[in-house]
């Protein structure tokens, strides 16, 4: 990789998500360029690859990062295929932006904690883009002051207007409460050690068998409790808010007031509709900041420490909501290329 030159980037995954990704880097941000699109659905490959200059189409993941055109990749494909594209982005040595889930599950997410270690140097960078959000950017910059005292409490919403029909109800827990799981273990500076689900009686608005809401109380080894209200079938609007309760004093975000109107004796604003309205600029500046550090040789942001830790606290609360009660979080040590 020439420093001087655009970072060449391959994108694995061609939904929503990596669609929006490719548009990001081919139209948004600097110092990239998208030189080829992977997906096993061939014909939405050579759509979207249609769309961007010089960019090639594949089905197969190796293919394109065998490619002397491609310098870094970005991972949008679906959990259970990260793993095996993390893997061949290894046996190349390439810098890696992975969304999240790095993996599905605690076991595949340690296999590849093993063979980035192999490397002896960090590649990947999970895609929590809440550490990018200029809110929690703000929230995490306050709490590491110091001036509020010692974090207490966090409570957390996350609420979506409808789930897809796919979602079941651990996946509140794996997919949806995975944000707040990074987000507490990033704002707090803690292991989660413990996850209780409650399950209250489900909203009318919920699908048939889905158990939606639900409120998961993680506990932490710095001795602090974070809550997450997961409601993903509001109906009304898409809200992520979430509150720091210190020994001086407390900070929240999340509140999305930045327009209110008064007019014709009512005053009021919107609710944004879904995650990539809100979270639209942290996504801008997340892809941004993997560029700009991949450029200059380094790798920052969340790691692979981060992706498999999350994933043994989703284990652990899912655990939690079939089973009734506490569940425990099982950690293996910390290696040292993370600490």
């Amino acid at each position: 990789m020439n420093p001087s030159e655009p970072l060449r980037v391959a994108v694995v995954g061609t939904g929503r998500m990596g669609a929006d990704h490719v548009r990001r880097i081919d139209r948004v941000i600097s110092g990239a360029r998208v030189t080829a699109v992977v997906d096993v659905d061939a014909e939405r490959a050579k759509s979207v690859a249609a769309g961007v200059d010089g960019c090639t189409a594949h089905t197969d993941p190796a293919a394109a990062m065998a490619s002397a055109d491609v310098d870094a990749v970005l991972v949008a494909s679906p959990g259970p295929a990260h793993e095996a594209a993390l893997l061949t982005a290894f046996e190349h040595d390439l810098p890696v932006l992975c969304e999240k889930p790095l993996t599905p599950d605690a076991a595949s997410a340690l296999r590849v904690m093993e063979a980035e270690q192999v490397l002896g140097h960090r590649r990947v960078q999970v895609g929590f883009m809440r550490r990018y959000d200029a809110e929690y950017v703000r929230l995490k910059a306050l709490l590491e002051t110091g001036r509020l005292g010692r974090p207490l409490m966090l409570h957390n919403r996350h609420r979506n207007v409808a789930s897809p029909a796919f979602f079941t109800s651990s996946m509140l827990i794996s997919d949806s409460v995975a944000h707040e799981v990074d987000a507490t273990r990033w704002l707090l500076g803690h292991e989660i050690t413990a996850v209780t689900v409650l399950r209250p009686t489900p909203s009318s608005g919920a699908p048939e068998g889905l158990r939606d809401p639900q409120f998961v109380v993680l506990e932490t080894d710095g001795g602090a409790l974070s809550d997450v209200e997961i409601f993903v079938n509001c109906g009304f609007g898409y809200q992520v808010r979430a509150e720091a309760v210190c020994e001086r004093g407390t900070a929240r975000i999340g509140d999305g007031h930045a327009l209110i109107t008064s007019a014709e004796g009512r005053w009021g604003g919107t609710i944004t509709q879904d995650w990539t309205e809100r979270f639209a600029q942290a996504y801008d500046d997340e892809v941004q900041a993997w560029v700009d550090s991949t450029r200059r040789g380094e790798v920052d942001g969340p790691s692979t420490w981060d992706g498999y830790a999350a994933a043994a606290v989703c284990e652990a609360g899912v655990r939690a909501l079939e089973q009734g009660g506490r569940a425990e979080v099982s950690l293996v040590e910390k290696p040292p290329l993370y600490r």
